[in-house]
C-alpha cells in the first residue's frame, strides 16, 4: 500500500517535531532517566519565577542571601538546644527566608503549580493559601481542590506538628489545628494544617499534610512556598511511605549558572551506582537534621590543627556538623575556622581583605597558589573544587575564601556544610541505611 504525505501530515510531523526540539533545548526541563527526577532552580535564575533583586552581579546576589547566614545558622543552633522530639510547624523568619533553591510541584485536585524552597533541614510543607492577607499573588487556591481537607487539633499530625495538643475546652473536632507565631521582632503569621494531594512529577501523595498560612504581617514575605525533606515525621520522606524507601539525592547547579537547574531525585531508582557515603548520625532531641562525622580539615597537604571536641558529635548540646540547603556558605564554629583561616592564609601570603561576608579576600592574581580544601568524613574524603571553595568580585580581580565562623553566641556549637559547598556535587541522603554519599557530578 502506498503512503501518501498529506500536507495535513506533513504539519502534524513537524509540530511534533519542533515540540520535541524545544524541550531537547529547554534548560529547565527536568531530565528524566527512568527515576523520579525533578528540576532544582536557583530561585535567582531565568528558570525561575521569582524576579530577580536588583544587583550588579551574580556576586553580590550571592553576597545578599550569604547575609542572611547568620540568622539561619543561629535558627539551628536553636534547633539543636532543644530537649524536645516534637519540631514546631514554624520556625520563624529563618526559615521562611531561605530562597536559595525551588522546586516545582503541584498541590490539590486538580494540581495547582506551585515553586516551593528545598529546606533538608525542616520537616514541614508550607504553601500560602488563597485569601492570604500580607503573601504573594501567587497562592494555592483551595476552593478549587476536590481533595483538599482542613485538620483539626485532635488528629496525630497535629501534635506532631506543634508539639501541643488540643485545647482543654471544646470539642477536639470543632478546633483547626491553627498556629500563629511571631518572628523577626515585629512580624507574625498565621496558618492552618490541612491535607491535599502532593504531585511530584508522575507521582501523587495523596494526603500530605502541610501548613496554609493565612496571613503575614510585617517584615519580608517569602514569595513561594517551603517543602519540607528533613526526617522527621511530617517530611517528605515519611508522609511517602515506602513511594521513595527513604531515599532522595540532590545536585545543586552554581548560582553563576542563570540558565540552567539542578536535580532532585526521589526514590532509589537513577541514584549513582558507585558512590563514597559517610554515616548518618541521628540527635533524639532534632532528628530532622542530617548530621555527618567531620573528624577533620587539610589545607592544601596541612592538616589543620582542630581540637577534637570542636567536631565531635554531642546529641545533648547539638554539637557536630551537620549538611544543610539553606544555608549558602559553609560557616564553622570559631576556633575551628579561624584555624582553617589562618592555615589557608599562611599558604597564599600577601595581603588580605574583606568583602561582605568573607574575611579572606586576595588579589585573583594570587589565585594559582591557592591550596585546596578537603573535608575528612568518617569513610570519605571531600576535596572541594576551587569553584567550591572561592567567591570572585564582580571585576574578578578579587578572589575570597567562601566559607566564614558561626554567629559566635551562647548555641554556637554546630557547623554547617552549606549550599555554595554541595554545588555540582551529587549528595544522596539515604535514611533508610542512614547513610550520606557524595560523588561528583555536573549538575548544570
Amino acid at each position: 500500500m502506498d503512503l501518501k504525505i498529506t500536507p495535513f501530515f506533513f504539519f502534524f510531523f513537524f509540530f511534533a517535531l519542533l515540540i520535541s526540539v524545544t524541550k531537547a533545548l529547554d534548560p529547565c526541563a527536568s531530565q528524566s532517566d527512568g527515576s523520579q527526577d525533578l528540576s532544582i532552580i536557583p530561585t535567582y535564575s531565568k528558570c525561575s519565577p521569582f524576579s530577580p533583586p536588583k544587583a550588579d552581579s551574580w556576586v553580590t546576589t550571592v553576597l545578599n542571601m550569604a547575609s542572611k547566614d547568620p540568622a539561619r545558622v543561629n535558627y539551628l543552633s536553636t534547633l539543636v538546644a532543644q530537649k524536645t522530639t516534637s519540631a514546631p510547624i514554624a520556625s520563624g523568619q529563618q526559615v521562611l527566608n531561605i530562597a536559595n533553591y525551588v522546586v516545582r510541584l503541584k498541590l490539590g485536585t486538580p494540581g495547582q503549580l506551585m515553586f516551593m524552597v528545598l529546606d533538608t533541614s525542616n520537616d514541614i510543607a508550607w504553601a500560602p493559601c488563597s485569601g492570604c492577607t500580607g503573601c504573594s499573588a501567587t497562592t494555592f487556591l483551595t476552593n478549587s481542590s476536590t481533595t483538599y481537607k482542613s485538620l483539626d487539633c485532635s488528629v496525630p499530625e497535629c501534635a506532631q506538628a506543634r508539639g501541643l495538643s488540643c485545647p482543654a475546652t471544646g470539642s477536639p473536632g470543632a478546633n483547626e489545628c491553627f498556629f500563629n507565631q511571631s518572628y523577626g521582632g515585629d512580624s507574625s503569621f498565621s496558618a492552618t494544617l490541612v491535607q491535599d494531594a502532593l504531585r511530584l512529577g508522575n507521582d501523587v501523595i495523596p494526603k500530605y499534610s502541610f501548613g496554609c498560612i493565612n496571613s503575614i504581617s510585617g517584615g519580608s514575605v517569602p514569595s513561594q512556598g517551603l517543602l519540607g525533606l528533613g526526617r522527621g515525621s511530617m517530611s517528605l520522606l515519611s508522609q511517602s511511605g515506602s513511594l521513595y524507601s527513604g531515599v532522595f539525592s540532590y545536585c545543586l547547579p552554581s548560582f553563576k549558572s542563570y540558565y540552567f537547574s539542578g536535580s532532585l531525585k526521589l526514590g532509589p531508582a537513577g541514584q549513582p551506582k558507585s558512590i563514597r557515603t559517610t554515616p548518618l548520625l541521628r540527635n533524639p532531641h532534632r532528628p530532622s537534621l542530617y548530621y555527618v562525622n567531620l573528624t577533620g580539615i587539610t589545607v592544601g597537604r596541612v592538616p589543620v590543627p582542630i581540637a577534637p571536641e570542636l567536631l565531635a558529635f554531642n546529641p545533648n548540646t547539638g554539637a557536630g556538623t551537620i549538611i544543610d540547603s539553606g544555608t549558602v556558605i559553609t560557616r564553622f564554629v570559631q576556633p575551628v575556622y579561624t584555624a582553617l583561616r589562618d592555615e589557608f592564609r599562611k599558604q597564599v601570603q600577601g595581603t588580605f581583605s574583606s568583602l561582605g561576608a568573607f574575611d579572606t579576600c586576595f588579589a585573583a592574581t594570587n589565585e594559582a597558589v591557592a591550596p585546596t580544601i578537603t573535608f575528612q568524613f568518617t569513610g570519605l574524603k571531600l576535596t572541594l573544587p576551587l569553584e567550591n571553595s572561592l567567591i570572585h568580585s564582580s571585576s574578578g580581580s578579587v578572589a575570597c575564601l567562601a566559607m566564614a565562623a558561626a554567629p559566635n553566641n551562647v548555641n554556637s556549637v554546630l557547623n554547617v556544610i552549606a549550599n555554595l559547598q554541595q554545588q555540582n556535587l551529587r549528595i544522596l541522603f539515604d535514611v533508610a541505611n542512614s547513610v550520606v554519599g557524595i560523588a561528583r557530578e555536573n549538575c548544570n
